[in-house]
């Protein structure tokens, strides 16, 4: 079995089920979880290769951002244990902030929506950073997709048509949608602090 051990860290559905079935075909282990506080839990536990982020939920002010940057950017002062590497997704609505941020750190990212090729290719280069691979995975024009695997679509404009990566037009969100998306944000920070309350008290 594959020692490439690889935690994403997205809520959103459709891109779970896309990023596992890619690096799932590769016989990595992928483990996915959709909060940056259970995130910070995997990190915790266990030792992970790579690192695939939503940027949105990693909230640069946050710990999960801070921590992932150090573990990244850290040189590994014992050769013969890997280190990690984290690639941090861009959404569109997030690439106005998000973007200068990353470019400032030199941490690798991707802009979603992802091009296959292009993400296998950073995700390759990463995991041959760390050892974790011996040659650059194979190139991947078109995979066939199986529809048991296909993410589900969505209301309004964020329909995925089945499709593995979107095109610009489908990731648009609506202002409902957006307005969703930030009260759920809002509720998992108060959740996180109560979390980090509780454990101060213990």
């Amino acid at each position: 079995m594959s020692d490439v051990r690889i935690l994403i860290v997205d809520d959103d559905e459709g891109s779970q089920h896309a990023l596992q079935q890619v690096l799932d075909s590769e016989g990595w282990r992928v483990r996915v979880v959709p909060f940056a506080s259970e995130a910070l839990r995997e990190l915790a536990r266990g030792h992970w290769t790579l690192v695939i982020v939503n940027i949105a939920l990693a909230d640069i002010t946050g710990p999960l951002f801070t921590t992932l940057k150090e573990l990244s950017q850290a040189d590994d002062l014992d050769a013969s244990q890997k280190g990690l590497r984290v690639l941090f997704l861009v959404p569109l609505l997030a690439a106005r902030w998000a973007r200068p941020v990353l470019d400032k750190e030199r941490l690798p990212y991707a802009m979603k929506p992802l091009n296959l090729n292009d993400f296998l290719e950073k995700v390759s280069d990463l995991l041959l950073e760390v050892g974790a691979l011996a040659q650059p995975i194979r190139d991947v024009s078109v995979l066939a997709v199986n529809k048991e695997h296909r993410p589900k679509e969505r209301s309004g404009r964020d329909r995925r048509n089945g499709k593995m990566f979107a095109s610009r037009e489908d990731y648009t969100m609506t202002e409902e949608e957006i307005a969703d998306y930030e009260k759920q944000e809002e509720e998992e920070r108060k959740k996180s602090k109560e979390e980090e309350k509780k454990r101060e008290m213990l």
